[in-house]
């Protein structure tokens, strides 16, 4: 079997509609929609299949509907290709509870309550700081760094080429002034509501942490690499800071995927491509496919042994 990583998008990858043709066709996703449904007494199935997009891009709301479609994908690939294990699982900021339950780490309602916790806590966050979000393009993340103004901050090391930065509303245009004249490309705004894996979300960490202290997790054989080192972490305790401290702190995806240079294959869960499109601009030598609607299973089926 060729090493295989599991890796799972975070907030931005929702769209009304995700995973509509999986759930029509196989019972184990219209399971999963129900088991979160009845776990947060909130009907996600209507609001992931119907919208309104209004209600679904909010973060509170934002966070459990992506985790419950990549869960619900997951569990029909292992329902359908049983044989196919990873050996190491990474998700992107909010995917990384999705690596810990794809990893075996964590339960599916212990994962679900502390992912809608915090999209509630980090929503909260948001409307108390006025705060937003910007891709930079084609600029140093030193360089960067050194030509940010007072309350932003780099939030996202994601690919070469590609820093996020986060911060103030109120200092952005100055941000992207002082980062034009620099020489980045670009400067683009990301449709989020707040200055996330920065300071200002530390009142949602600090409401997250007695949480995250409190859940059960569990060891796992499957290799676990996290946002906040950019590398492995096998130890619970460890795991357990890396997560309070990555709502506040910047997420390093390109270094930890850098770390897989022996992975053969890739399997994105969930929706969206973003992160196909980062392995790209990484540059990895293994292959990447996302599972994001049933046509892409025949994809899995012709790539993956068939054991």
């Amino acid at each position: 079997m060729n090493k295989i990583a599991f890796i799972f998008p975070g907030q931005g990858a929702q769209y009304v509609g995700m995973a509509k043709d999986f759930y029509e066709a196989y019972p184990i996703v219209r399971e999963t929609f129900e088991e979160a449904s009845k776990i947060l007494s909130i009907d996600f199935t209507r609001l992931i299949l119907e919208g309104p997009e209004s209600e679904l891009i909010l973060t509170k709301n934002s966070q459990p509907a992506i985790f419950i479609v990549s869960v619900a994908i997951l569990r029909c690939i292992q329902q359908q290709y049983p044989h196919l294990q990873p050996s190491v699982c990474a998700g992107l900021s909010l995917g990384e509870y999705t690596a810990l339950y794809a990893s075996g780490r964590i339960s599916f309602e212990g994962a679900l309550k502390i992912v809608a916790a915090r999209g509630k806590y980090m929503q909260e966050a948001c409307d108390e700081q006025q705060g937003t979000m910007r891709v930079v393009l084609g600029l140093d993340p030193a360089i960067v760094a050194a030509h940010l103004p007072e309350n932003v901050w780099i939030a996202n090391l994601n690919c070469p080429g590609q820093v996020v930065i986060a911060g103030r509303t109120s200092a952005m245009a100055q941000a992207e002034e002082l980062l034009k004249a620099q020489g980045a490309k670009r400067v683009l705004p990301l449709d989020v509501s707040g200055a996330f894996h920065t300071p200002l979300m530390h009142s949602a960490q600090d409401k997250l942490r007695s949480s995250l202290l409190a859940v059960t997790l569990h060891e796992s054989a499957i290799r676990l690499v996290m946002n906040v080192p950019g590398d492995f972490v096998d130890s619970i305790s460890e795991i357990r800071q890396h997560l309070i401290a990555q709502v506040a702190s910047p997420t390093q995806w390109e270094k930890g995927i850098r770390l897989l240079e022996d992975v053969d294959l890739y399997i994105e869960i969930g929706p969206g491509k973003t992160l196909t499109g980062m392995n790209k601009k990484i540059g990895v030598k293994g292959q990447t496919l996302n599972i994001e609607k049933m046509t892409d299973l025949e994809n899995l089926y012709a790539t993956t042994p068939q054991g």
